[in-house]
């Protein structure tokens, strides 16, 4: 028998994270290792878990992603984003209470470009009169 699968990308910054909601007993297993191990701080596992609180879901899905590029703080919201999708795919009855706590807004900042004739995006050299 098939099993139902739900499915979600999150991005943020430089981060992709494809988040697969399964039937179980609220496993969270990020790039094949568990949440604690590969995120390490409880910030970031707080982050990650916001979605499956706020909707009392935490023990009705187990949570497998797989996330790339950026740091750890951005892949910790696009994990967010992602689980947010994906529940809402499982239970569009979800939606009013993940879109006022901001978890189905995508995150839209984005690291400024360098320019030409400057040190940074914005960072000019340094000024001297002689």
């Amino acid at each position: 028998m098939a099993q139902v699968q739900f499915y979600g990308t999150g991005r943020r910054k430089h981060s992709i994270a494809r988040v697969r909601l399964v039937p179980g007993e609220g496993k969270v297993v990020v790039n094949n290792k568990n949440l604690v191990e590969y995120f390490g701080k409880k910030t970031l596992e707080m982050i990650v878990k916001q979605p499956l609180n706020l909707t009392e879901t935490l023990g009705k899905f187990d949570v497998l992603c797989r996330v790339q590029g950026g740091g750890t703080t951005g892949q910790a919201g696009a994990v967010r984003l992602g689980i947010a999708r994906a529940l809402l795919k499982a239970d569009g009855t979800l939606r009013p209470v993940l879109k006022r706590a901001g978890f189905l807004t995508r995150d839209p900042r984005m690291k400024e470009r360098k320019k030409y004739g400057l040190k940074a995006a914005r960072r000019a050299p340094q000024f001297s009169k002689r």
